[in-house]
């Protein structure tokens, strides 16, 4: 009996840890396109790939950061150009913007699936 209560308070808190080891930005995220994009931990950093539309398949950005606030690049799979990068998550929306000098900038927002 207390080997099972030992047991199953060992597996609670692993469950509970886990949960906070993935950064709010992991995860599937709806474009402004309508696309889906995955976000996952690669090398130290956040890989963003998209897995639906016609660039599906295809590496789109790296983002580094924690919590609500990440920077890197961002590429538009229609003309491959790559931009200097930045996402904030606010609940389940994710804002990204890329700007070309830190001056000509554009943003969309896009939402957890």
């Amino acid at each position: 009996m207390i080997r099972t209560f030992i047991l199953a308070t060992a597996m609670a808190l692993a469950t509970t840890a886990t949960g906070f080891s993935a950064e709010p930005i992991e995860g599937n995220w709806k474009t402004a396109s309508g696309e889906t994009a995955a976000i996952a931990s690669c090398g130290g950093a956040y890989c963003i790939t998209l897995k639906t539309g016609k660039h599906a398949g295809k590496r789109i950005g790296s983002m580094s950061g924690s919590g609500e606030s990440y920077t890197g690049e961002i590429t538009d799979p229609a003309n491959d150009k790559t931009y200097s990068g930045s996402a904030s998550i606010n609940g389940a929306s994710l804002k990204m913007q890329g700007c070309v000098l830190k001056v000509l900038c554009k943003s969309q927002t896009w939402t957890r699936m």
